[in-house]
C-alpha cells in the first residue's frame, strides 16, 4: 500500500534540529549503488570538488536574482542566468524520453510514489484511489515541460505549473492539450516570487530538481513557504553535496554515461539534507519525511531508499500561523 510506503523509523541526532523520517521497508528494496564511495573518489580525481565539507558560499539578497525575457514580458526569476539559457536551449526535448531529460522520465514514477504517499497521508486521502488528489490545489514550481504536472492532474489535483523559461511553458501547454484531463492545467511563464506578489496560495507546493539551480536557496524556500497555506505541504527534491554525488550526478551522468548535457550541474550549488532542512525550518517549514533515490544499472530503474547520499526528496509542512 502506498500509504505504508514511508513511516518513521529513526530520527537524526538532536544537533541537526529536525526529524528525519525514513521507511523501514525502503532499505530492503534498495538496489546497489551506481558507484561505490571508493569509485566516487576515483571518478572525481580529475576535476574534483573542494575537499572542504563546509557549505559553499551563496549569494544573498536580491542581487542574485535575474531578469529573463519571456516573449514581450520580463520574468523576475531566482534562477541563475546561465541556468535559464541552459534549459531554454533544450526545451524542445522535454517529452523525448531518450533525450536530455531521460533521467527525469526514468525517475518520475519513483518521485510520484513518494508524493502520493506523503500527500495522501497528510491530507487524509485514499492512496488507492485513481484520483487521490481530488480537491487539492497544487503548484509545480519549475515545471519544465510538464512531466510532473500532468500525472498530478491525472491524480485529480487542480494543478498550476510555473516556469521562468517561456519555451518550457509553450511545450508544456502543447503537450497538455493532447489530453482533456491535462488540458485543465494552468501553465504560466512566471516564478514563485511573482506568485507570492499575486498572493496565490496552494495546498501543496512541489519543486523537484530546481533548488540546485537557483541563486539564493534560502530566499527561494521563503517564496515556496509563502505560497503554502498554513498546515499545507511542501515537497522538494535535489542532489546532496557529497563526493558520491559528484561522481554519479556529474562525472558519471554528464561525462561518462552522457545522460545529461555537460555542465548541467554545479557541485558547489548542491545542498546537503541537513542544510535543506535548516533552510526550510527558517522558512516555517518542518521537514517530516526524507528519502533517497537510488539507481539500479541492471534494471535501469530508480527506487526509494533510506540512502540520501546522492539524490533525495523531502516532505514538509508549513507551521500554523
Amino acid at each position: 500500500m502506498a500509504s505504508k510506503l514511508l513511516t518513521r523509523v529513526r530520527t537524526v541526532p538532536a544537533r541537526l534540529g529536525y526529524p528525519r523520517l525514513l521507511s523501514p521497508t525502503l532499505a530492503a528494496f534498495a538496489p546497489s549503488r551506481l558507484l561505490s564511495d571508493a569509485a566516487a573518489a576515483a571518478a572525481g580525481a580529475g576535476d574534483s570538488p573542494p575537499a572542504s565539507a563546509s557549505p559553499a558560499p551563496r549569494p544573498s539578497g536580491s542581487s542574485g536574482k535575474l531578469e529573463h525575457n519571456a516573449g514581450s514580458s520580463s520574468v523576475h526569476s531566482s534562477l541563475k542566468d546561465p541556468e535559464l539559457a541552459k534549459f531554454s536551449a533544450i526545451a524542445d526535448t522535454w517529452w523525448d524520453s531518450e533525450g536530455p531529460f531521460k533521467p527525469l522520465h526514468r525517475m518520475n514514477p519513483t518521485r510520484l510514489a513518494f508524493i502520493r504517499s506523503t500527500l495522501c497521508r497528510h491530507f487524509g486521502k485514499d492512496p488507492s484511489s485513481a484520483r487521490p488528489f481530488e480537491g487539492l490545489k497544487v503548484v509545480d514550481v519549475g515545471c519544465g515541460g510538464g512531466i510532473l504536472s500532468e500525472p498530478l492532474a491525472r491524480m485529480g489535483a487542480s494543478v498550476t505549473g510555473v516556469d521562468a523559461v517561456d519555451k518550457n511553458i509553450k511545450i508544456a501547454r502543447i503537450h497538455a492539450d493532447l489530453d482533456p484531463v491535462t488540458s485543465t492545467i494552468e501553465y504560466c511563464c512566471t516564478t514563485a516570487e511573482k506568485l507570492v506578489e499575486e498572493q496565490r496560495k496552494f495546498d501543496a507546493v512541489i519543486s523537484l530538481e530546481v533548488i540546485e539551480h537557483v541563486a539564493d536557496p534560502a530566499e527561494f524556500c521563503k517564496s515556496l513557504a509563502a505560497l503554502t497555506i498554513p498546515e499545507g505541504a511542501i515537497v522538494i527534491s535535489t542532489i546532496n553535496r557529497s563526493m558520491r554525488a559528484y561522481a554519479t550526478a556529474i562525472v558519471a551522468a554528464e561525462y561518462l554515461l552522457r545522460w545529461l548535457p555537460k555542465g548541467t550541474h554545479q557541485w558547489s550549488s548542491f545542498l546537503t539534507p541537513e542544510e535543506l532542512a535548516l533552510i526550510l525550518q527558517r522558512s516555517s517549514i518542518s521537514v517530516k519525511e526524507m528519502a533517497g533515490f537510488v539507481y539500479n544499472p541492471l534494471t535501469g530503474r530508480w527506487s526509494l531508499s533510506d540512502d540520501v547520499g546522492v539524490n533525495f526528496i523531502a516532505f514538509g509542512t508549513k507551521n500554523s500561523q
